[in-house]
């Protein structure tokens, strides 16, 4: 009996020891964790190009970003000043399309403008920094591929605006 009971004690001292094991690394790890160094961008939305598809009538693209402040997307209640449909900011995210004829490059203006609103983006705890991917599906999408185009080169350029009125840098 004696045997048995000093095991039964063993065993709950291992736990207790593993437990107290498990309560450091925890402890230790959030520690660590306050002193890691919290991601810093400019308040300004930075973007890059990651790619671009199309699929006949239809077509993505995907910019990485960044942005120091968190202030990204709007709401569907974002709509008074300066984010009303008047105003150049009710949408945040422009895509332009540009090509060249006969060595001239010129801007193309399509019936509907390629501008959308990105959604809001919260970022959650003490950091307000982003950083992320935004994809686009652009449907329908205009037809570039013509037999005989009236250009040679086709140029996209990307562009987004925060709620703070900060413009991103141009991605082409």
């Amino acid at each position: 009996w004696g045997r048995d009971l000093h095991t039964f004690d063993t065993m709950r001292q291992q736990r207790g020891d593993r437990a107290k094991l498990g309560v450091v690394i925890l402890l230790a790890g959030t520690i660590l964790n306050g002193c890691l160094k919290a991601e810093e961008f400019p308040d300004e939305p930075q973007i890059a190009f990651k790619s671009f598809e199309q699929f006949g009538d239809s077509a993505s693209f995907t910019i990485t970003f960044t942005d120091g402040d968190g202030d990204v997307g709007l709401d569907s209640y974002d709509n008074t000043a300066p984010f009303d449909t008047a105003s150049p900011y009710y949408y945040n995210l422009f895509l332009e399309m540009d090509t060249v004829r006969n060595g001239v490059w010129g801007h193309v203006g399509f019936l509907e403008p390629l501008y959308y609103r990105i959604p809001r983006i919260t970022p959650t705890g003490q950091n307000k920094a982003l950083e992320g991917e935004i994809a686009v599906a652009l449907t329908p999408w205009p037809y570039i591929d013509p037999p005989n185009p009236p250009w040679d080169t086709v140029r996209f350029t990307v562009r987004m605006v925060d709620r703070a009125l900060h413009e991103s840098n141009s991605v082409t």
